[in-house]
């Protein structure tokens, strides 16, 4: 398979710290260029790299022949890059969230199908073998009957930035490093039938803004399957953990540690890496040129995402109106709406 042109637009922590990296070890990806509007950061990248650097994503896509581009920029900037880029039929690997609510979502789908280009949201955990020997694990604990789901960390300032708005974010926490937990919670168990949520952005009291800093979202499904998923951007120390509860064992995820228990709490037996994340950046973008030259499924579709959008508008919805919201109806009303507006 030949090797595909790529370029890296938003420099800052997934695009200088992961993608760059990782398209260095790529087998079938190589670096052609940079954008940034940061003139600064830049220049600093340029000259490590020495590769063309970009301040516009037009001026990049006008310059350099592409046959796809990563994109880490705030969520809000998004839009404009997936509108240009079907036009050029320029396939686009992406930073969560896949959009900031269904609507937009519906949109960005339309795009890709009506221009057959192959756009995919990243997914780290589904390529690092933590994460997927859940699967081999589950059998062992027999019926699952309650997950409990953990996301934490501490940002002192959670209120600044685009991060702060939920114009611009299109929300705070659950849309943002909830997604991550969205995704293996439709991953292990499906996309659930109800979702209930109670958030605020009440960390700092004295600051404007609007993003949830902290949210607790309960959910369920009809085979009797309950869990709670609880997030926040101001309560340290940084968790991350899954715990499934069977009647038969216990599984508990971590990052860099997945272990079975049984009922009473012993250990049954457990895996550990070192290094949590040594692969899993390089594995995505191979997988992601295996997509483009119809080696692989994708994985992480437009088509699959929405039903991340759809967990994520029912958590906003179900607070508006202090009810479960079904994102399975949610999604298929959306899905109805815009056949209609067609």
């Amino acid at each position: 398979m030949k090797r595909l042109k790529s370029a890296v637009i938003g420099l800052g922590h997934q695009g200088l710290g992961y993608h760059i990296p990782a398209l260095r070890d790529s087998q079938f990806a190589t670096l052609e260029a940079i954008c940034d509007i940061d003139e600064v950061k830049l220049k600093e990248s340029q000259d490590k790299l020495e590769i063309p650097g970009f301040t516009n994503y037009i001026d990049l896509f006008n310059s350099i022949e592409l046959d796809f581009a990563i994109v880490a920029t705030p969520h809000n900037v998004y839009r404009g890059i997936i509108e240009e880029a079907s036009r050029r039929h320029l396939h686009i690997f992406k930073e969560k969230p896949f959009a900031r609510n269904l609507e937009e979502a519906l949109y960005f789908k339309r795009l890709c199908d009506k221009s057959k280009i192959e756009l995919t949201t990243t997914l780290q955990r589904r390529f690092n073998p933590i994460y997927t020997t859940f699967f081999q694990l589950r059998d062992q604990i027999g019926d699952p009957f309650f997950v409990d789901v953990r996301y934490t960390l501490f940002a002192d300032s959670p209120h600044e930035g685009w991060r702060g708005q939920k114009g611009s974010a299109g929300g705070g926490c659950i849309v943002d490093m909830g997604y991550h937990m969205i995704d293996m919670i439709i991953w292990y168990f499906g996309l659930p039938d109800n979702v209930h949520a109670e958030f605020s952005a009440k960390a700092k009291p004295e600051e404007k803004y609007d993003a949830e800093d902290t949210a607790f979202v309960l959910f369920s499904y009809e085979n009797g399957l309950h869990g709670s998923l609880f997030l926040s951007r101001y309560c340290p120390p940084k968790t991350e953990q899954i715990r499934v509860i069977g009647d038969r064992g216990i599984i508990e995820v971590e990052r860099g540690h997945i272990r079975r228990l049984r009922n009473n709490g012993e250990v049954a037996e457990s895996l550990k890496r070192e290094h949590s994340w040594p692969t899993a950046a390089t594995n995505q973008i191979d997988y992601f040129c295996r997509v483009i030259s119809g080696e692989r499924e994708n994985i992480g579709s437009p088509e699959y995402h929405l039903q991340h959008v759809s967990f994520i508008d029912a958590c906003y919805k179900s607070k508006k109106e202090g009810t479960y919201i079904n994102p399975k109806k949610l999604l298929a009303d959306f899905n109805k709406s815009g056949d209609k507006n067609e």
